[in-house]
């Protein structure tokens, strides 16, 4: 099992990240949690989770192991797949997830895409005792800056994550019209709170 990748920053985007180590290139799933704190580093070292099915091998990197754990707990629920994980670590920050499951807070898990009633029941009875074991440690990370404009990379991060692509553009281009300063960050999480 891989426990973490450490090298140079190829490419990011959103929900990926392009790791080079030596001649090679690792392609590695990520939050936007993530992608929040390797933006602008050269360098990064991920903690990494594996999957392998039948018809690929993929790698899901985090920045801190506590961003990790909690992706894994996530993965443990019925229902909860490796892309509705990384939508939740998009939506919520791993403290916060933390703080809603707690505090049985269903309302605000079904506001993300994905989660209807039942799996945000779900994710609270089953999580509820786990994440109070959960602590924070912290890794290191880095990546490079952008090369297409906040809009586009904000729109191939929604589309990515699985929203279609003309609500996403509506809820992009209204939220620029309000606030053309936001940064690629702060504009993905306002759309999802969008759409």
């Amino acid at each position: 099992m891989y426990e973490y990748i450490k090298g140079i920053v190829a490419e990011l985007t959103p929900t990926c990240v392009v790791v080079e180590i030596g001649s090679m290139g690792y392609a590695v799933n990520i939050s936007l949690q993530t992608y929040s704190q390797i933006n602008g580093l050269r360098e990064a070292q991920l903690w990494l989770h594996h999957i392998v099915r039948e018809d690929a091998e993929l790698l899901f990197g985090f920045f801190d192991k506590e961003e990790r754990e909690i992706f894994r707990l996530l993965i443990s629920v019925s229902g909860i797949g490796p892309n509705t994980a990384r939508m939740i670590l998009s939506s919520l920050s791993s403290g916060e997830i933390r703080t809603v499951i707690m505090q049985d807070d269903v309302r605000r898990l079904q506001g993300i895409k994905g989660i209807g009633l039942k799996t945000a029941q779900r994710l609270v009875v089953d999580l509820k005792d786990k994440v109070v074991k959960t602590a924070g440690l912290s890794g290191s990370l880095v990546v490079p800056g952008h090369t297409t404009s906040v809009q586009e990379e904000a729109l191939s991060a929604l589309v990515t994550l699985g929203f279609a692509k003309t609500p996403a553009e509506k809820a992009i281009a209204s939220l620029l019209r309000e606030n053309p300063a936001y940064t690629l960050e702060t504009l993905i999480k306002a759309a999802l709170k969008h759409l």
